[in-house]
């Protein structure tokens, strides 16, 4: 067919142009040959566009640092968990408080029995007996020593604890993510860098060939701009990886699973002077989440020192039945049965007075449990101290280092600049225009990364005063979050 169709095509154009048809024949070949390969790569692209879903033409989510702290408070894994521990502890509560409500019960039953020592009461033949009931029984706690009402304080005290474990957990997602955050727009910063160092070093290696061709440089000199090209991409490749290193630990901290996201900010900050460490640890230690749950975890080692103490002293319980009965003998002439409502009730003492020392040894437990605690809680005191002088000493460096930094990218453009000149008018090395720019990068570099530790040391101070992500207070958490 294909044949067919060419030849077809010759006698046309040979009648037209008055040609004999084998002029046209090579000019004919290429044209349809061109023709197949665009018709082929148009296919191709069809087919590979029909392959893209439409998720991966969506453009990527971008999110500010708002956005992100606000989708963490939502989906992070670790805030999910501690709002589960908040449902845990409400459900243990009302396990303890039910030992002091009344406690009701449906029993039922039948049975059989022979008993053959009893033959001689009838006649010498043990008769068989059948037994039905059905009994409403009840159990009510009077006097326990104290056990079931430390015991449901201390379940009080638990459910305040579920809102500590929330406080603590949500600061430190907060802090997480308000660091990866900035981490993330540090990489994008520095990959920034890296691409336009080497688009300069690419200027470079194309004024050192048009110097070459024109006679005033050497291949010396194009050799070198070409290293500098070659040495200046493995940069580039690094920065990018650790772009999207950045945005996959973004990812997880969020809880967005596979979603295309992105970030929008500025490393840029002004500077503001740390609160003094006394104000600033007096404030850790009434805010920080940890120390409050330590406290109310003393709170109930407390009340369980008492459930154990009570183990072997005298309780009062009230106890009552009531249902129906019905007793009967078989194999007896005449038979006997006999049926109707059955009660009882009373009030019955029970005093363990001595159950070889295991009330003892449960007590002296716990007694060393709760002195551990009070234990940790100075130990946790020192260490809150610790953070806040560590976060504080950091913020202080942070801030020095960014001051001393910014002056020296504006000088370090300078030099370059004049550099550059020197270099093209021919009063200037090429060693002398690689230290500039070396010098510029590195200047640029510690400016971006000193502003990344400033934002990140100012976060991880307030989390180490706990209040990050809360309302601010007057006094200390206010001096950090404005100019002074």
């Amino acid at each position: 067919m294909k044949q067919m169709i060419l030849k077809a095509m010759d006698l046309m154009m040979a009648d037209y142009y008055g040609e004999p048809p084998a002029t046209f024949t090579v000019a004919r070949n290429k044209r349809f040959s061109s023709v197949c390969l665009r018709a082929l790569c148009a296919a191709l692209i069809l087919l590979g566009c029909s392959f893209v879903t439409p998720q991966a033409l969506a453009a990527p989510q971008v999110l500010t640092l708002d956005d992100c702290l606000r989708i963490a408070a939502e989906k992070n894994r670790d805030i999910q968990k501690a709002r589960e521990y908040a449902a845990y502890v409400q459900g243990r509560y009302v396990e303890e408080r039910a030992a002091a409500l009344p406690q009701l019960a449906l029993n039922g039953g039948f049975g059989y029995a022979r008993d053959e020592s009893s033959r001689q009461m009838y006649g010498g033949k043990a008769p068989l007996q059948s037994s039905r009931s059905v009994d409403l029984t009840l159990g009510q706690p009077l006097f326990t020593w104290g056990k079931i009402g430390a015991a449901i304080r201390a379940a009080e005290v638990g459910l305040k604890t579920a809102d500590e474990q929330l406080r603590l957990y949500r600061q430190g997602a907060l802090r997480d993510v308000s660091v990866a955050f900035y981490d993330l727009l540090l990489a994008r910063e520095l990959h920034r860098l890296a691409e336009e160092n080497l688009a300069q070093k690419k200027r470079h290696q194309e004024e050192a060939r048009r110097k070459f061709a024109t006679g005033v440089a050497t291949d010396y000199d194009v050799l070198a701009a070409d290293v500098e090209v070659e040495n200046a991409a493995p940069d580039l490749i690094r920065a990018a990886n650790t772009v999207r290193t950045g945005l996959d630990r973004l990812r997880f901290l969020l809880a967005l699973d596979e979603e295309d996201v992105d970030v929008a900010g500025s490393l840029a900050a002004e500077p503001v002077s740390a609160p003094a460490f006394e104000e600033a640890r007096a404030q850790a230690l009434e805010k920080r989440p940890e120390l409050g749950d330590q406290r109310l975890r003393i709170g109930i080692y407390g009340e369980l020192v008492t459930i154990a103490e009570a183990e072997n002293k005298p309780r009062l319980d009230l106890k009552g039945a009531a249902g129906w009965h019905q007793q009967e003998l078989r194999d007896m002439t005449p038979s006997g049965r006999s049926e109707g409502l059955a009660w009882s009730a009373g009030v019955y003492l029970s005093f363990p007075f001595f159950d070889g020392l295991k009330s003892s040894g449960r007590t002296a437990q716990a007694r060393s449990d709760l002195r551990t605690k009070q234990i940790e809680e100075l130990k946790l005191r020192d260490s809150i101290a610790l953070d806040v002088r560590t976060a504080r000493n950091a913020l202080v460096e942070a801030a020095d280092v960014m001051q001393a930094v910014k002056s020296t990218v504006r000088q370090a453009q300078r030099l370059l600049q004049m550099a550059e000149k020197g270099f093209e008018y021919g009063v200037k090395t090429r060693l002398e225009v690689d230290d500039a720019q070396t010098s510029l990068l590195r200047a640029q570099t510690n400016l971006a990364r000193a502003s990344r530790d400033y934002h990140a040391a100012r976060t991880n101070l307030q989390w180490s005063m706990g209040v990050l992500g809360e309302e601010a207070v007057q006094g200390v958490s206010v001096a950090i979050s404005q100019k002074p």
